[in-house]
């Protein structure tokens, strides 16, 4: 799931900030996604065992929610349709639920394998 992000030093730079926002504003309502009413954390593939466990940390009506807009934009999908304008995401509500916890997840990963390959040697006198 941690791909490499320029979102950070895009971010601290304002003139490259302004120049790259239209752009990503731009290929995010051309993703489609919003139209169907998803939010882009459910664009996350499931089959990797990171995600597996993330999804298993969700809040019950989180999850719920998940199923339910993945399973109408299957429906639409299907149907060759998207939503009416007014039920599209909306960027206020196209927030990260599931990334967070994949990074948690990540980290304590990396944690534990640092732990189990920790050496200990005895000091000498």
């Amino acid at each position: 799931m941690s791909a490499p992000s320029f979102a950070n030093a895009i971010i601290k730079r304002p003139w490259l900030y302004r120049i790259m926002k239209p752009i990503a504003n731009w290929y995010t309502n051309a993703a489609g996604y919003r139209q169907m009413g998803l939010r882009a954390d459910d664009l996350i593939i499931e089959e990797n065992d990171t995600v597996q466990k993330a999804l298993k940390r969700l809040s019950p009506q989180e999850s719920y929610d998940r199923v339910y807009r993945i399973r109408r934009a299957i429906q639409l999908s299907l149907s060759h349709q998207i939503l009416p304008k007014e039920q599209y995401t909306k960027d206020e509500e196209d927030i990260a639920y599931l990334s967070p916890i994949i990074r948690q997840i990540e980290a304590e990963e990396k944690e534990r394998g640092d732990l189990d390959s920790l050496m200990i040697t005895k000091r000498s006198k």
